[in-house]
């Protein structure tokens, strides 16, 4: 685990809005889903403190299933059914889930043993689901909703870019 240290929690907001602002810079002009993803997985996992993993996983067109994409981390669980684990339930609800205990998750798929709590979020194009951004961090109760507000400004920049559009100075199309 890196840990950069803990922000403070006023400044969450200031953070995220940063985070933003790089993520623009760094998907300016390229569409590629992959490329977008793993850049922006790897922007997350080294800016972000007390994460243990960083990534995506992506609607398989075939199946419906949640494939591994882009990450930062240890290996990880490959195939998620929706609906399954935290991952497939944000994509089946099309929310964003904050887990304080991921062990208290009914469901919970445990990749990595040392993950305690995560945040999902869902990548959507307008309805269509493109699949979930997940981090999972070591520490319990580290996500709420400030992390879920500021990520999913992250996954609009990002979606966003994979439609080779800008996202303007609010992260917001």
């Amino acid at each position: 685990m890196h840990t950069l240290g803990p922000l403070p929690a006023g400044d969450k907001a200031a953070a995220y809005a940063e985070l933003a602002r790089s993520l623009r810079a760094l998907l300016e002009g390229e569409p590629d889903l992959v490329a977008c993803a793993a850049n922006m997985a790897s922007l997350l996992y080294w800016s972000l403190p007390e994460l243990n993993w960083a990534g995506f996983y992506l609607v398989e067109p075939r199946t419906g299933d949640l494939l591994l994409g882009p990450f930062q981390g240890k290996p990880a669980c490959i195939r998620i059914p929706v609906g399954k684990g935290v991952c497939g339930t944000a994509a089946a609800r099309r929310e964003t889930l904050v887990v304080a205990d991921v062990h208290a998750f009914e469901g919970h798929i445990a990749c990595d043993s040392a993950s305690n709590s995560e945040v999902v979020v869902p990548v959507l194009d307008g309805e269509r689901l493109i699949g979930v951004l997940d981090l999972d961090s070591p520490v319990p109760a580290r996500f709420d909703a400030d992390d879920a507000r500021g990520l999913e400004v992250l996954v609009q920049v990002f979606v966003a870019a994979i439609r080779g559009r800008s996202s303007g100075a609010s992260g917001r199309d």
